[in-house]
């Protein structure tokens, strides 16, 4: 059986990372999918091509995952998928779950697809892409919470706060 993981990952978290990881131990594909929301258009730190080059990066140790991208409603992409997949997605919190719930139930309902939900190791728990979006926004350690590629990019995009950063903690250990 194959799996279809959708998201954002605006960019991908090591939360993420943990349930793509057991997600690829448990069915025999999984496909990692970029939605692409047009309404969305600019609310992305990175864009479309970043993410989709973050993902195949973070993900190429895995012989079973591939990356793909979608606009539109997730059924139809599963229903243009040639063998029978599922939807896998993850959740950290009952929040998560309350939500992830109703749009199963939708997904179903529409478009007759399985979700299957994986938790996320509690230590990524507190994790998401918008907090280490913000995180990073100030120049702070990120590396714990996602993966090389999307440290590295996150750093590349924030180039000049993580240098003033620096800069600012060099001055701090000089002058003590």
């Amino acid at each position: 059986m194959n799996a279809v993981f959708p998201g954002s990952f605006d960019p991908i978290t090591s939360g993420h990372m943990d349930v793509l990881t057991r997600a690829a131990r448990i069915f025999d594909h999984v496909t990692v999918t970029v939605m692409h929301n047009a309404r969305k258009q600019g609310r992305h730190l990175f864009t479309l091509d970043e993410r989709l080059e973050i993902l195949r990066e973070a993900t190429a140790h895995f012989p079973n995952v591939s990356v793909d991208t979608f606009g539109g409603l997730l059924v139809d992409y599963m229903a243009r998928q040639e063998t029978g997949s599922v939807i896998v997605r993850g959740l950290r919190a009952v929040s998560d779950y309350e939500y992830e719930l109703q749009i199963a139930h939708l997904n179903r309902q529409i478009g007759d697809a399985e979700t299957v939900f994986i938790m996320a190791a509690t230590r990524w728990s507190f994790v998401s892409s918008s907090m280490v979006r913000e995180i990073a926004s100030y120049g702070g350690n990120v590396s714990e919470m996602v993966p090389r590629a999307s440290a590295s990019a996150l750093r590349r995009k924030h180039a000049d706060v993580y240098e003033e950063r620096e800069a600012e903690l060099q001055a701090q250990t000089t002058s003590l």
